[in-house]
């Protein structure tokens, strides 16, 4: 069925969108700050002569970073988009970069048809800040047994009703989602790779609540520290919420990929899988 927004002279054209959140109020417009979305559709709209409205897989919150965004909007048919994403990146350069811009399906949608996704939260272990990594990485002084909080996961994969680990501020009203894997890696998602005593949590699953893996971060850093009981992970998965315990930052949390029905969310380097 194809799109009622789709307008009669328009292509749909999906791509993948590259941000550093550092400087951006998150993805979505709003009125008292600058955003991912309307740094996009400004350019965009300078080109196309015309507005263009821009919609994403999901919406990243203030200073939170993707490796593969993905988005679709409606192109003028008159216009060539042959160069659209070198003319994009270039206009929006160097936070955001824009690439695997293609045609597609009249009924495609960045957000409806994404069948999953995967985010990295990256930790920098370390009495000391990075000066590479400091805008990537939550610098954690405590000392970490990493094996230890990669077995405190797994207590979360599978399908549960996340509500516990939701924040307030959405009106989502089913909270089950189902993680597929949770793997801890050695080494920072963003930022370089010799990065030492620095290691990534990497989530996929289905969909996500608000803020909801920036708090499961929050609550097995302070359970696998000792600042909380062990319990706590049980305790608020199956709590109706909000959410009462410390949120990570926002800067550590990285969106990597989606997926979709014939691989259409490709574009970024996926971290390990975790076969539990």
């Amino acid at each position: 069925m194809i799109d009622p927004e789709l307008e009669a002279d328009t292509v749909r054209l999906r791509a993948v969108v590259r941000y550093d959140g550092t400087a951006f109020a998150g993805w979505q417009i709003q009125p008292n700050g600058w955003t991912v979305q309307a740094a996009l559709e400004e350019a965009l709209a300078s080109i196309a002569q015309r507005p263009i409205r821009v919609h994403a897989a999901g919406r990243t919150d203030a200073g939170v970073h993707a490796l593969a965004q993905v988005v679709h909007f409606d192109w003028p048919s008159d216009k060539p988009h042959e160069r659209l994403a070198l003319a994009l990146s270039r206009m929006l350069a160097p936070s955001i970069r824009v690439s695997g811009l293609s045609a597609v399906a009249a009924d495609f949608h960045a957000r409806f048809d994404a069948t999953g996704k995967h985010y990295a939260y990256s930790l920098h272990l370390s009495p000391t800040p990075d000066p590479f990594t400091a805008r990537y990485a939550w610098q954690v002084r405590a000392k970490l047994d990493m094996d230890h909080l990669s077995a405190l996961a797994q207590g979360v994969v599978g399908t549960h009703d996340f509500a516990g680990y939701q924040c307030v501020g959405t009106a989502i009203a089913d909270t089950t989602r189902t993680i597929h894997s949770i793997a801890v890696a050695p080494g920072c998602v963003i930022g370089p790779s010799d990065a030492a005593d620095h290691w990534t949590i990497h989530f996929r699953g289905n969909g996500f609540l608000y803020k909801m893996v920036r708090n499961l971060v929050g609550t097995l850093v302070d359970a696998a520290r000792g600042k909380l009981p062990e319990s706590i992970i049980e305790e608020r998965l199956i709590s109706p919420g909000p959410y009462g315990g410390y949120t990570a930052p926002a800067h550590g949390l990285a969106l990597v990929s989606v997926a979709y029905e014939g691989n259409l969310g490709a574009g970024a380097v996926d971290g390990p899988e975790n076969p539990a």
